[in-house]
């Protein structure tokens, strides 16, 4: 692209950053081992990169002749889905909003305003659920840095794009992040236990019989997401509109640079199926953008997010002198968190994560979004109890 903010790691490597971005040297040297897999042609990192389990986060990666599994990870699906409700957000009262919130850690019940139950049997019935066995998480979040979040448009900074879109800047709007629960986590470790992390040859069996499962995946995912949002809006008693959805964690047969072959995205949005909204932390904006044009040289791909800045093992010990599980459920903007996980408040501490503008701005000045507005959290839920898995 020829511009500061896309540097050249190596001849298969790039990274998404500016001179002031906070970048680990062991996610870069990820990014770096990664190029050099069998098969693959390029990587690009993203301004959230970050370390992962042997291979980064925050990146993308396309490879010909073979695809890797392990690259997706274990949550095949993983995404955002974001809903128009008609709560106002000028009437709202953030102590009845966290009460009727709810609980829903804990699969379908009789209890649940939205019938869960039920939508699963039809899904089940009608074919656009396949049968997994792991029906049962359905309608919930799990742990790690999965949520549901309430927000307010906060700034506009394209109308028209907004109006496009249908958005209504004077209700709330809600934000789901999560995926495919247990089954990616089964996928990937069946795959892992006869496969090891060679990939799989293109065109064979092998590699058909895992793109059945990952596209089962997939439409599990994007149900969870659908039905923890109506599980949320009944709870609240609101009116819901879907306005987008979008995985950032899966593999698909591309075309890039001229040649067919597999990208996958391991934590980075696609830029090339519509707006995207790139959340911060529980304690900070988010920014609805638009890619400008698709770019090959950086996969057609976007940042997920601000990204991990502290390793999870290390927050609690950098934050509990500092701040109690009580005051992490308030942040600087005004809003609440409902996390009753001792460990995970801490773990997903703002002071935690890169900040969001930062990341975002990296993606401006590569010439890749525009901006379309900024959001602030109002409620963010991730869990009542302490069960998260």
């Amino acid at each position: 692209m020829g511009n500061i903010f896309v540097k050249t790691v190596s001849d298969r490597a790039c990274v998404v950053a500016s001179d002031t971005t906070w970048m680990e040297h062991a996610a870069l040297q990820q990014l770096l081992t990664t190029s050099q897999l069998e098969g693959m042609q390029r990587v690009a990192g993203m301004p959230d990169l970050h370390p992962g389990r042997g291979y980064p986060v925050g990146a993308a990666f396309f490879s010909t002749g073979r695809f890797y599994p392990a690259l997706v990870g274990n949550d095949i699906g993983c995404g955002m889905a974001l809903w128009q409700t008609d709560l106002s957000a000028s009437a709202v009262k953030l102590d009845k909003l966290e009460k009727r919130v709810g609980n829903i850690d804990g699969a379908f019940g009789d209890g649940d305003a939205f019938d869960g139950a039920n939508a699963i049997a039809q899904a089940l019935t009608d074919g656009s659920l396949p049968a997994t066995g792991f029906e049962a998480a359905l309608g919930t979040l799990g742990g790690g840095n999965h949520f549901a979040e309430f927000q307010q448009v906060d700034t506009v900074f394209d109308t028209a794009a907004l109006a496009a879109l249908g958005l209504d800047t004077k209700c709330l709007l809600l934000l789901v992040h999560t995926g495919s629960r247990g089954l990616g986590q089964h996928i990937l470790r069946q795959h892992v236990d006869q496969f090891g992390h060679h990939g799989l040859v293109d065109g064979s069996s092998d590699s058909a019989a895992y793109m059945a499962q990952h596209d089962a995946a997939l439409q599990f995912a994007r149900l969870n997401r659908q039905w923890v949002a109506q599980r949320l809006l009944a709870n609240v008693r609101s009116e819901g509109r879907h306005v987008l959805d979008v995985h950032h964690n899966f593999v698909a047969q591309s075309t890039v640079g001229g040649n067919t072959g597999w990208l996958h995205r391991k934590g980075a949005t696609p830029s090339d199926q519509g707006p995207v909204l790139i959340p911060g932390s529980r304690g900070d904006y988010s920014y609805l953008v638009q890619a400008t044009q698709p770019d090959d040289a950086t996969l057609r791909s976007l940042a997920h997010g601000a990204g991990r800045k502290w390793m999870r093992t290390a927050c609690k010990d950098r934050l509990f002198k500092l701040m109690t599980p009580t005051q992490l459920g308030r942040t600087a903007l005004g809003s609440r968190v409902i996390c009753n996980d001792r460990e995970l408040i801490y773990e997903e501490a703002p002071q935690a994560y890169k900040s969001v503008n930062s990341v975002v701005q990296d993606l401006v000045g590569a010439g890749l979004i525009r901006l379309l507005a900024r959001t602030k959290p109002v409620l963010t839920y991730k869990t009542r109890g302490e069960c998260c898995e």
